[in-house]
């Protein structure tokens, strides 16, 4: 299956906090889009690898994407090596996409960081004819999407582009929630984090609406770009 747009996280609910407003607008636009998460967030310290595999199927099918895979890497530990690299490209040559959406370049968690690098290299990666994989007995032909872009995360990093999720921003909050164990829950008896309190939950809205009320919009998820962007006329930009 080809996608349109590919999205990796470091962790379950990465994407879906980060641009899921976003990928809810583009499915609307009869883009096909994916997932693919790096790790099962094992090391997360409310629920269990278990429950967010659970949290992570439902918060896909609100969503309605194409697919959602879990590359199974160990969460907190791993690294951009060859090993690493080569499980990315796989699925970059498998779902040939051609925007690549992956985590913030710079951020309070450290796989968030390691995962922007991971992919971005691997992006490249892909791309070259002499790199050879394959993927359930079958050689892949090289793969290299058009663009790479990073949703921001905990740390307000200022965005290279917006994009206007009014009308989506509802879609968005309900796959978050779909992740129960992990966030704000009055009831619950797991230990506090910082993502799992009132301030945080509303933070989905308000920083939403920050964004909105720059472009003149009601809200709006940013981005950080490798490259500089281009459009085909000054009109093209809201």
């Amino acid at each position: 299956m080809k996608l349109d747009i590919l999205a990796f996280g470091a962790h379950p609910d990465d994407i879906e906090l980060s641009c899921g407003a976003t990928i809810a607008k583009e499915i609307s636009l009869g883009n096909k889009v994916g997932i693919v998460d790096l790790t099962r967030g094992e090391l997360g310290t409310r629920g269990t690898a278990e429950i967010r595999d659970q949290e992570a199927a439902d918060a896909a099918k609100i969503l309605g994407v194409d697919i959602r895979e879990n590359l199974r890497f160990r969460d907190g530990f791993f690294v951009n090596d060859e090993a690493h690299q080569l499980e990315v490209i796989k699925m970059l040559r498998k779902y040939r996409p051609d925007v690549v959406i992956c985590n913030a370049v710079d951020d309070r968690h450290i796989d968030h960081g390691k995962g922007s690098k991971l992919v971005s290299d691997a992006c490249f990666l892909s791309g070259l004819v002499k790199i050879e994989t394959q993927l359930d007995g079958e050689v892949q032909q090289a793969w290299r999407p058009n663009q790479v872009y990073h949703y921001i995360q905990w740390k307000n990093l200022t965005p290279d582009f917006v994009v206007d999720v009014t009308g989506f921003i509802d879609k968005k909050v309900e796959s978050v929630m779909a992740y129960k164990s992990q966030f704000y829950d009055p009831n619950s008896n797991e230990p506090i984090t910082p993502i799992a309190t009132k301030n945080f939950k509303e933070s989905i809205f308000y920083r939403a609406a920050d964004l909105g009320r720059l472009i003149n919009t009601e809200y709006a998820e940013g981005f950080t770009t490798e490259r500089y962007l281009a459009v085909n006329s000054l009109a093209d930009l809201l």
